[in-house]
């Protein structure tokens, strides 16, 4: 059976790559697919084909037959490959995420960039980072050598994430391209702590996952097997945490009883983000808000837009935004829909830096009081805006997979006693289904894909265990999130996605 079956996943890719090329042909001028050598910068000046090519990435048709070409790729591949190369890929991935986390720190995607598509050897690569770093620490030259760069990009290069074009001679792709802040190297000299300010926010998620979540991942299996904690680097040299002892306290003011790997990792009580705003980690919180503003990447262009019907609200609406940090969401909401007033709720560190995080694109926005934001404790009564109207709108986008399902409960139900009749409840986050059929499959029962279309997907599923890292949290399945809904007094009426997207927009209303 298992040739038919490879054959099976043969001709799904190829099915997928005739779906996908049919869109790109049928523009009003047919277009190619973008090559993986070519980069695409999003602040350089493009031809109208390159433009719509790049476009079309947020298509839902193009989503789906790429997500299908990947699943179908991804099972062959674990199918075919001897396991102990698929074990390897899988274990030593660290090495991986560690090279790329390492790639944007130095500021390498906007060397090459400049350098151009013939690329830039090694040793000019090398003396333009340290160069870049002369007003931070600078790296030990003693450690930090031509040699070991090179072997750190041809790991990346070996995973297509830039490319070598001739010995030592590195250049940028389309996926390094997608890494890179824009930023003119003269403004990385001059201002490094601005290298996020007025990006999409993606070379910030990639410093946060690699510093931070990198990091306390590592101390999962401590976590959850106790008695293999010997050996640990922080636990042997501190003495650890015993969790029937050492309560954490959370936002509230209460105590529980439950720690994450996050507070192994950091030898710390604190949770997450009150960690976060201690002042030695002050550019780590900056560097937090843009990482949000990363990830609208998961859906499709500007996706809040289409996940709520926005225009049907009447005039002077009021849409709240929990916990919505420096606003990266609920700005394109006030921007597009100006009979709505955003505000947006978090806490005071957060409040503190938010306007300004922005620069100064959006100032017309705040000083006309169509957005503005105000420090509120998540877990406290809901205080009324002066006008004393109830909102007409919630949104937590990213909020609840931070917190248990406890927490999460209170959190919601302090929303539902502040609610109208007619307020609504948008929850953006993922929704993760099975891996076996149970009738919420992305593809039907004929495909050998994965319902959830495996490794195409893999990224929600890898949210998930970070979110158990980070708080001990979760990202959930439909009926979790139902559930949770309806304990706090919400029914869920409408879940809006992209086809094969675990990213989606739950609305619910008060019951």
């Amino acid at each position: 059976m298992t040739f038919s079956t490879l054959r099976a996943l043969h001709a799904a890719i190829g099915n997928a790559i005739h779906d996908l090329e049919s869109v790109y042909q049928s523009q009003p001028e047919p277009l190619d697919f973008p090559r993986l050598e070519d980069p695409y910068y999003t602040a350089a000046p493009h031809s109208s084909s390159e433009e719509l090519a790049h476009q079309l990435n947020d298509d839902p048709a193009v989503s789906l037959a790429s997500k299908k070409i990947v699943a179908a790729c991804g099972q062959l591949s674990a199918t075919v490959n001897k396991p102990w190369y698929g074990l390897m890929e899988s274990i030593q991935a660290g090495q991986l995420s560690a090279s790329i986390r390492f790639l944007e720190a130095a500021h390498i995607p906007e060397i090459l960039r400049e350098a151009g598509p013939k690329g830039l050897h090694v040793g000019e690569i090398y003396r333009l980072v340290t160069e870049l770093r002369s007003k931070e620490l600078p790296p030990d030259p003693a450690i930090f050598t031509p040699g070991r760069l090179g072997h750190v990009l041809r790991l990346l290069a070996t995973s297509h994430w830039i490319q070598e074009v001739a010995p030592n001679v590195f250049a940028n792709n389309r996926r390094s391209a997608y890494i890179d802040t824009g930023k003119t190297l003269d403004q990385l000299r001059s201002e490094p702590r601005k290298k996020y300010l007025d990006t999409d926010g993606v070379a910030a998620f990639v410093g946060m996952t690699g510093d931070e979540c990198a990091k306390f991942m590592c101390y999962m299996t401590e976590w959850l097997l106790p008695d293999t904690r010997t050996g640990s680097l922080i636990l042997d040299t501190k003495g650890g945490f015993d969790r029937t002892r050492e309560p954490i306290a959370k936002e509230d003011g209460g105590v529980g009883q439950h720690i994450a790997p996050f507070n192994l990792a950091f030898d710390t009580q604190l949770n997450f983000f009150p960690w976060l705003e201690l002042p030695e980690n002050r550019s780590r919180l900056e560097r937090f808000g843009h990482a949000m503003t990363g990830t609208r990447q998961w859906e499709t262009k500007e996706g809040i837009l289409f996940g709520f019907p926005w225009a049907e609200l009447p005039p002077d609406s009021v849409l709240i935004d929990v916990g919505g940090g420096i606003g990266s969401t609920s700005l394109t909401v006030a921007q597009v829909h100006p009979h709505i007033q955003v505000v947006v709720e978090d806490r005071p560190q957060v409040v503190e830096i938010a306007a300004s995080s922005w620069g100064p694109t959006y100032r017309p926005l705040f000083e006309s009081g169509r957005m503005s934001f105000r420090v509120r404790d998540l877990f406290a009564p809901w205080e009324s805006l002066p006008s004393g109207k109830a909102p007409d709108v919630f949104l937590l986008r990213l909020v609840l997979h931070d917190w248990q399902d406890e927490d999460s409960r209170n959190m919601l139900t302090r929303l539902r006693a502040a609610a109208g009749p007619n307020t609504k409840l948008l929850i953006g986050d993922m929704l993760l289904p099975y891996t076996c059929d149970n009738g919420g499959a992305f593809v039907g029962c004929e495909s050998p894909v994965l319902p959830n279309l495996g490794v195409a997907n893999i990224h929600g599923y890898l949210i998930d265990i970070m979110m158990t890292g980070m708080f001990g949290a979760k990202e959930r399945t439909v009926n979790e999130m139902s559930e949770l809904a309806l304990s706090a007094g919400w029914k869920v009426t409408d879940i809006r996605r992209s086809p094969g997207s675990l990213w989606a927009y739950t609305t619910a209303v008060p019951v």
